[in-house]
């Protein structure tokens, strides 16, 4: 039953100081020490809250720079009467209540799913055993641990014995035991073994939430991609902007004597051509709809910025259990290695009594308790729980009675060589092979072999990454042969390219088989994290999917983490994205979703970004030269309509699932440049034509806004080859839209029929609009080659400097 009260707002820690109990590990404390608790502010709750609350989304959209910036040119347009140059106003209004909408829809979205996916803990109170959350639970809570369980609070061992890491907050991995009395640190983990602690600290006192605090008040430093580079690119406008519009204005009314409406007007137009409105929106609204189709697809996405890094990913790290095989084992047979001495009746016994007080914490303990069970067995003296750092678990018996079980080369060592020929042969059959001995010597006893099928979609799943340009390894505890196998017949390419992980002694030889090899067998937990810090060294974008306890430092290393949400608590809770039906094949489609959104906003984002650098340097141009900003803001709000604003959108919604390579702002750059300096040019012909002919400024803006129009259709349809029938639609749609625009709303959008003398200058320009555009990305192609060719030469010469150097020392 729920306590009252339990889920109001905590208030503030009253002064007095708490009367602590000990809590005894059998009864836990009471319902009345529970609400005291609460009253007193006791509570485990989280420094920060899982998700932005609806009044936060709202603020936040409504209430940035730029949306000032807008309001303020809306009130001076207003001011000076031009009402129709006011239509930039509700695309404004469109973009905060889009983005705002978007985002309430995929915090409900994301807020159901984390539900489903909530940690859940078991504590005692009252003498029973209740499951509730992290966030439920007081100070002085008796709480049970267990294999895979991430310690919420700082607590104390009151009975039991866990093996814990405490990787994710120290930065060490080594694996520490902890008995009764010890003290477990609130973020590490539980890898075996399983225990009763109390709660000693909680919430924000709690050892992480100390840690997540400091962090805080450091500097917060973007991640790298697409939210940087936009982050970046808007800090920079939002610098510029301002000084900009009050130098022109200054010389707009002071120096070419214009009146304050016309400088108000030519004002605005060019810091609104110069603000990304819609870019931000594009793509808060792009990753939010991702995620609900995440959603959809059975996977919740964690962190926001790594649909991004997944689209990017070029090699997939996974583990062989779960991901290429069923997570179901079965065990097959037990092979008697000395018959004389233990048959198999004997050997079944043994394996009974040693299952019997082992932990079933994983699916290799799940199979053999299941085969080797049977009606009671005997108390053991004492237990080793399996670990994943020397692959065995050890019971004892009493004197001559110690027994063994894991993986044969790590408890025969030497000795393995006299029975690798057998466990080889083995594991060439797919079995996964464990050695039973007496730890007195060791003396071999028997071998459990152990298999798991091919999961069924296992080769489709693996055929679509080789396609996609995306390279496989294998990274699994397990004796690699049996990996091996398991990989080959699952279709993963280069699968017979595998290497024992127990010979990579030294960082140069695991930096060297990270890029050699694809299956890696007998590989510590450390050394997965190792191999994904290897492959990432070397210039690749790395995905790490796993669901166990040994997973999760490969997991916060790799650039994305997938977790099954079947496996461990803590592997789920590290994980930026988590499979929700646990199924590996179900990875194509989160693939090809991320590489869809961030193709898409690529495509379009480079629409939005023509306007914003032509806009810039026209604005830098006309401070410079002797006349007025050409364009009025009405006559963009059609050029933005046509060209940017439904393009985008109806773009950014497509298919694609084409890697993606290079940085965000690089490859946005390199496709709006040519538009934008298209525009420059004939915007500066034109306006020089102007004086020339002396050519009024209605007829001007008029000239300059259609040419800039036809630069954007232009520049439409080269982001939309190669066309299919949607493009197609979208292309003719955008065009009709703009002529009926020009034709039947002139006066709405500041049209001015042209004169002769104007039409033919529109001809002129119009027609040398695509071949300017093509001269121009001839000279960027050229440019950019001989940068790279530069730059290639460059690194050749520093890294023959430095073979120099080390040669000499």
């Amino acid at each position: 039953m729920p306590i009252p009260g339990l889920f109001k707002k905590k208030k503030k820690r009253e002064t007095e100081t708490l009367v602590r109990v000990k809590a005894d590990g059998d009864t836990g404390l009471t319902r009345e020490q529970v609400l005291a608790r609460i009253r007193g502010g006791y509570v485990n709750t989280a420094v920060d809250p899982p998700s932005k609350s609806v009044r936060q989304i709202v603020f936040g959209n409504l209430f940035t720079y730029f949306n000032l910036i807008f309001f303020v040119l809306a009130i001076f347009v207003i001011a000076v009467g031009a009402y129709n140059d006011l239509l930039f106003l509700p695309v404004v209004i469109a973009n905060i209540l889009i983005g705002t909408v978007q985002e309430i829809k995929a915090k409900r979205t994301l807020d159901s799913l984390t539900l489903l996916t909530a940690a859940r803990v078991q504590v005692v109170r009252e003498g029973r055993v209740i499951e509730t959350t992290p966030e439920n639970l007081v100070v002085d809570d008796v709480v049970i641990f267990g294999p895979g369980s991430q310690i919420c609070a700082d607590a104390t061992v009151l009975s039991g014995e866990v093996t814990l890491s405490e990787a994710l907050v120290t930065g060490e991995s080594d694996e520490i035991i902890k008995k009764e009395g010890g003290e477990l640190i609130s973020g590490s983990y539980v890898i075996s073994g399983s225990c009763r602690a109390r709660l000693e600290r909680v919430g924000a006192d709690s050892f992480v939430s100390k840690l997540a605090i400091d962090a805080k008040k450091t500097k917060k430093k973007f991640g790298p991609g697409m939210m940087r580079s936009l982050t970046l690119l808007i800090k920079i406008i939002g610098l510029v902007i301002l000084p900009v519009g009050i130098i022109m204005f200054y010389k707009q009314t002071n120096i070419l004597g214009m009146s304050v409406r016309d400088s108000v007007v030519r004002t605005t137009a060019a810091l609104i051509g110069m603000i990304p409105e819609g870019l931000y929106l594009l793509v808060s609204v792009a990753l939010a709809v991702s995620v609900i189709r995440l959603a959809q697809k059975k996977t919740l996405v964690h962190e926001m910025g790594s649909i991004e890094t997944l689209a990017r990913v070029d090699v997939l790290c996974v583990d062989k259990t779960g991901t290429i095989t069923e997570n179901e084992m079965r065990v097959d047979d037990i092979i008697p290695l000395n018959p004389e001495m233990y048959d198999k009746k004997a050997l079944t016994a043994i394996m009974k009594d040693i299952t019997g007080n082992l932990e079933a914490d994983n699916n290799t303990m799940l199979a053999l308790k299941s085969y080797f069970s049977g009606n009671g067995y005997r108390r053991a003296q004492r237990v080793v729980p399996f670990s994943s750092t020397n692959k065995r678990s050890a019971v004892s018996f009493g004197p001559n009675e110690n027994y063994v079980i894991g993986a044969p080369e790590s408890i025969l060592e030497r000795q393995y060589r006299h029975y690798r020929e057998m466990t080889d042969d083995y594991a060439a059959q797919g079995y996964r092979v464990l050695l039973l001995a007496s730890a007195d010597g060791p003396i071999p006893m028997a071998l459990v072999l152990l298999s798991n099928p091919i999961r069924p979609q296992a080769k489709a799943t693996f055929a679509f990454f080789e396609r996609q340009g995306v390279a496989v390894k294998v990274i699994s505890g397990d004796n690699p042969i049996t990996v091996s196998c398991a990989a080959r017949m699952a279709g993963i390419p280069m699968a017979e390219s595998y290497i024992d992980a127990s010979q990579l002694d030294t960082p140069e030889k695991l930096q060297e088989a990270a890029t050699e090899y694809t299956v890696f067998g007998r590989v510590t937990p450390e050394q997965k994290r190792q191999l994904v810090r290897a492959i990432r060294k070397s210039g690749h974008t790395a995905a790490m999917t796993g669901d166990g306890v040994n997973d999760v430092l490969a997991l916060k290393e790799a650039d994305c983490s997938i977790a099954m949400a079947s496996g461990s608590d803590i592997a789920c809770r590290v994980s930026q994205l988590v499979l929700l039906d646990s199924n590996f094949a179900s990875m194509p489609l989160v693939v090809a979703e991320g590489r869809r959104v961030i193709n898409n906003i690529e495509r379009s984002a480079s629409l939005f970004l023509v306007k914003n650098i032509y806009s810039f340097f026209l604005a830098l141009i006309s401070i410079a030269a002797v006349f007025g900003y050409p364009i009025e803001p009405s006559q963009l709000s059609l050029i933005n309509l046509v060209t940017i604003g439904i393009p985008s959108f109806v773009l950014a919604l497509e298919p694609n699932t084409n890697i993606v390579k290079g940085k965000f702002l690089r490859n946005v750059l390199y496709r709006a440049l040519p538009a934008a300096l298209t525009n420059l040019f004939l915007t500066v012909g034109v306006v020089l034509f102007s004086f020339a002919f002396e050519l009024d400024s209605a007829q001007t803006s008029t000239i300059t806004a259609l040419l800039v129009g036809i630069v954007g259709l232009i520049m439409l349809f080269r982001v939309c080859r190669p066309f299919n029938r949607r493009r197609i639609i979208l292309l003719v749609s955008m065009c009709m839209m703009f002529i009926v625009g020009i034709v039947f709303f002139g006066d709405l959008f500041s049209i001015t029929p042209p004169d002769m003398g104007s039409l033919l200058i529109l001809i002129v320009f119009a027609l040398l609009a695509y071949p300017a555009m093509r001269c121009f990305s001839i000279w960027l192609d050229g440019a950019g080659g001989l940068f790279r060719t530069i730059k290639t030469k460059l690194k050749a010469k520093i890294k023959l400097i430095i073979a120099r150097g080390k040669r000499r020392i």
